[in-house]
């Protein structure tokens, strides 16, 4: 029982923490680092024994490290070579030499300073890559060098993960040959998996996938990444290692997104509850007593990293602006560095209050993160400021600024270029705004006016002369972006057309409320145009499906919107929002509305709509308000799920 009320505890916790965490825009990984410290011996002391949850959180760990695996690919380690190699490695290696050396200079055992080393040389990729897809900063060359470097890094996780187990009990002496030892295993075991992986695996999931049932995939997948893990245990390695290898070698497979999409579930929780248990692992009393000390180590280690990796981004080659700004965003300790701390706690290592210590550490610098990530190109620019204007070249603003009454494409993808070319054809001036920077390029070499960045910061709008435009095509399937977008047109110029393609009609009203003029779902559209060609071969006359098309636009393709949901609909909260279900319901007998009239049950104000009524074999479609219902009528509705719901026990209990 007592287990039970522990578990409820780091739930309670974890809910509530993560809730207020990311209201507060900080990342997940800190909120259950919080609760753990919370539930934890030192604090509230709900949980007892924490080893009973470290074998759960282990496996947090292991389907982490079968996900990086998966991601982990060598074609995209190639392509980034000059950086991966030129500053990731030197990175890694450098920083942890530093920190060994001032560890070891303080007066610490060789093999905690080694460990320390590894711990501090490592940044949080969880955070740092959230971050940069968030602001859209991924493909900027400063984007490009944190990847590279955390790319490195996350490789560089394997040796440590590798060496720690065998630290513990060796002196100086062996130390040595127990490294030569652990690494020989290591070759040995990666070379069984990688061979088994290479002949073994692609086998069993084709045969898997043959049965077509989800849960055996999801077993599998489990089972082959927990076999991994058990191999490298058993040669007494760590767990992570196998799973990493396992992930790595189906990451090649064509089942790899669906093998990630099956995971992801799993490793959220499990490792939510690996940080809890290492939050518990934190005295938070230490805070309070050394503040100072905890705050100099931490300006310190971040302040070095930021140095060593500006100067090894620059010594390749990069500017000075990216170097800081990737700089900035690197200096954090990463998730892995807390599992290394996990794990060196547990083998003995690291004393418990050198656990503290760096647990704390971590976690202020991880709270620190998003701010320095947000402003990290605004403190570059100011500290190597070159003279140079930021991502949009001269010459194309020049080219946008003398442009008139002409049309904006934000996004040049499929969509976006094929209304250029048209708007080309009828000789109409366009400029468009794409952040892909390969696309980018090959359309300037092709002659083609667009510019370099996001169509979501007011410069690069401001640079397509927005003010002058006479309309705005936003071409992004994705509603949010499209709907920031809008806004941040809107605040520039209120008069310019703005027409908003959406790839189905959840956001069509949130985004005309946000000033779109024309909002064009391709769902819908997709629809419209394969009606009119059905009615076309049916032998309809084309001006009349015309005239039927039009209608349908004009009145915001109001016959299109309802639908039956079936098993595939996506039933997720934000989704379940703005979707509209059509709902047949029968009236029993004695239901409230027989004998009534539509207009009496008043459902325009319960924002519900009666599309149809069918009576025995009859229906009458879109009923007039005067249509008088009956027992046994069945009536079909039409809104959002929870207000048809609501109708619907209405209909037949009354107010």
């Amino acid at each position: 029982m007592g287990h039970f009320f522990e578990i409820l505890a780091i739930l309670v916790a974890s809910v509530v923490i993560v809730w207020l965490f990311r209201r507060l825009n900080l990342p997940a990984i800190l909120a259950y680092l919080v609760a753990g410290t919370i539930v934890g011996e030192h604090v509230l002391g709900i949980t007892g024994a924490s080893i009973d949850y470290e074998h759960f959180a282990e496996l947090g760990i292991v389907f982490l490290l079968f996900t990086l695996g998966l991601e982990f690919s060598l074609p995209k380690l190639m392509a980034m070579r000059h950086l991966v190699m030129g500053v990731g490695s030197k990175q890694v290696l450098i920083t942890a030499v530093v920190f060994l050396l001032i560890s070891l200079f303080v007066g610490l055992e060789i093999e905690t300073a080694f460990v320390i080393g590894g711990i501090l040389a490592l940044s949080s990729t969880a955070i740092v890559i959230r971050q940069l897809n968030e602001s859209g900063s991924i493909k900027r060359k400063s984007g490009q060098i944190s990847v590279a470097v955390l790319l490195f890094q996350d490789i560089a996780v394997v040796p440590f993960l590798i060496v720690i187990p065998f630290l513990s009990d060796s002196g100086d002496s062996s130390m040595l040959m127990a490294l030569l030892f652990a690494l020989l295993k290591g070759v040995f075991v990666v070379a069984l998996l990688l061979s088994a992986g290479k002949w073994l695996l692609p086998r069993l999931f084709n045969q898997v996938a043959q049965v077509r049932t989800d849960e055996l995939f999801v077993l599998t997948t489990l089972l082959v990444t927990l076999f991994a893990a058990a191999l490298t245990q058993f040669f007494g390695l760590s767990m992570a290692l196998g799973a990493f290898l396992a992930g790595m070698m189906l990451g090649e497979s064509q089942y790899k997104y669906q093998l990630e999409a099956d995971i992801r579930p799993f490793r959220d929780i499990l490792l939510g509850l690996f940080f809890v248990t290492v939050g518990m692992k934190l005295n938070p009393i230490l805070l309070f007593t050394e503040p100072v000390k905890i705050a100099l180590i931490v300006i310190g280690f971040m302040g070095i990293k930021i140095l060593i990796i500006r100067y090894l981004a620059v010594k390749a080659g990069e500017s000075k602006k990216d170097s800081w700004a990737s700089a900035f965003m690197l200096a954090q300790m990463g998730e892995f560095g807390f599992v290394l701390i996990s794990l060196s706690a547990t083998v003995g290592v690291l004393s418990s209050e050198l656990t503290s210590l760096l647990l704390g550490c971590g976690i202020i610098s991880m709270a620190i993160t998003p701010y320095m990530i947000k402003n990290a190109r605004k403190w570059s620019v100011k500290i190597a400021y070159d003279g140079k204007n930021d991502d949009v070249g001269e010459e194309q603003k020049v080219n946008a600024s003398k442009l008139n009454n002409h049309v904006v494409i934000c996004g040049f993808g499929r969509v976006g270029q094929t209304v250029s070319r048209f708007l080309k054809e009828e000789k109409i001036d366009f400029v468009s705004i794409d952040i892909d920077p390969i696309r980018v390029s090959e359309a300037r070499e092709a002659g083609e006016t667009v510019l370099f960045g996001s169509a979501r910061q007011i410069e690069v709008l401001n640079a397509a002369n927005l003010q002058q435009a006479k309309l705005v095509v936003i071409s992004y399937g994705a509603a949010e972006q499209s709907l920031d977008v809008v806004q941040k047109v809107r605040s520039i110029s209120k008069s310019v057309q703005i027409l908003v393609r959406t790839r189905n009609d959840d956001a069509l009203v949130s985004l005309k409320d946000a000033g779109a003029n024309e909002v064009v779902p391709e769902s819908l559209e997709g629809s419209l145009m394969l009606v009119s060609q059905v009615l076309n071969l049916s032998g309809i006359p084309f001006s009349r499906i015309v005239r039927r098309v039009q209608a349908e636009r004009k009145s915001h393709y109001h016959r299109l919107h309802g639908f039956y949901p079936g098993v595939d609909t996506n039933m997720s909260a934000e989704s379940i929002e703005r979707l509209e279900f059509v709902h047949p319901t029968l009236l029993p007998d004695d239901a409230w509305a027989n004998g009534k009239t539509i207009s009496e049950l008043g459902l325009t104000a319960k924002r519900v709509e009666i599309i149809a009524v069918r009576r025995d074999n009859d229906e009458f479609s879109e009923p007039a308000d005067d249509f008088l219902l009956k027992a046994q009528d069945t009536i079909v509705l039409q809104g959002k799920p929870r207000r048809v719901e609501r109708v619907e026990r209405f209909l037949q209990e009354g107010p």
